[in-house]
């Protein structure tokens, strides 16, 4: 009877498998749109900083939507930090680039199933040790890491949730010290 149930778990499991492939190329699809979108329209996106701490915002959640090539935000942060209030400036940029962060982090859930054994095994072991802590440190040190932190993220499938704080705290942190040194080194 044992062995019936491994045979009926392994048809399930390779019947699954197209699924799954399917699944991963659809959210990497979206995530490489997204990508392309922004950077066709990244002149168009920089006119969002005169609507203020909304206009921050928007730029940092789609400057950081981006895999790979990144549309920086930090400049816009840095010149607005000299206007308005940085501390608002960095939470409304931090928050933005946190949920922006989230394309990387469902292409990495989506295809789980393609990158399982890559060279991501060793940001994996760091993550799977230091959970949060590490994706929260990622984010708030400027690296080319944090697009495959979220994407090892995705695909361990750690919580959401627990990935977008981390990521909007480091982000807003990141962001609050760089509004705050436009503002002291602008004025």
């Amino acid at each position: 009877m044992e062995i019936n149930e491994r045979a009926q778990t392994q048809r399930n499991t390779v019947a699954q498998r197209p699924k799954q492939i399917l699944q991963a190329i659809l959210t990497i699809a979206f995530s490489i749109s997204v990508t392309i979108g922004i950077l066709l329209f990244k002149d168009q996106i920089q006119e969002y900083a005169a609507l203020g701490y909304p206009g921050i915002f928007l730029i940092s959640l789609l400057g950081n939507a981006t895999l790979i090539l990144p549309v920086p935000a930090f400049a816009v942060v840095f010149a607005t930090g000299a206007v308005l209030n940085p501390v608002w400036v960095g939470i409304a940029a931090g928050i933005g680039a946190g949920i922006g962060e989230m394309t990387g982090y469902l292409a990495g859930y989506g295809g789980s199933v393609l990158i399982q054994d890559n060279i991501y095994k060793n940001l994996e072991a760091k993550i799977k040790r230091y959970g949060a802590g590490l994706i929260f440190l990622l984010a708030l040190i400027p690296n080319p890491l944090f697009d495959v932190g979220g994407l090892v993220a995705g695909a361990m499938k750690m919580g959401w949730l627990k990935f977008l704080i981390a990521v909007c705290a480091g982000k807003t942190l990141r962001f609050v010290i760089l509004g705050l040194t436009g503002s002291w080194m602008l004025k």
